[in-house]
């Protein structure tokens, strides 16, 4: 078993961060709690540590300025 990255929540972090288990309804969540993140290849939202912890910026700032993550819509 792989050690977690430094850099990225893991698929349960997500789900404990979101208390969603469907892909969909994480992002979903994600994009209601402001929290930046990609969706991979597999279609899995991905999100930074330092989206949640911050250190690249301020929480505020992303909600001023209106961020929403690029997904395609289906």
């Amino acid at each position: 078993m792989h050690e977690p990255s430094p850099f990225f929540l893991t698929e349960q972090e997500v789900f404990e961060l979101t208390g969603r288990k469907v892909r969909r309804l994480q992002i979903e969540q994600l994009k209601r709690m402001l929290i930046p993140f990609h969706v991979n290849a597999l279609g899995r939202p991905v999100v930074t540590r330092g989206a949640i912890v911050g250190g690249l910026g301020d929480k505020n700032d992303v909600a001023k300025s209106g961020w929403e993550p690029r997904v395609i819509k289906g």
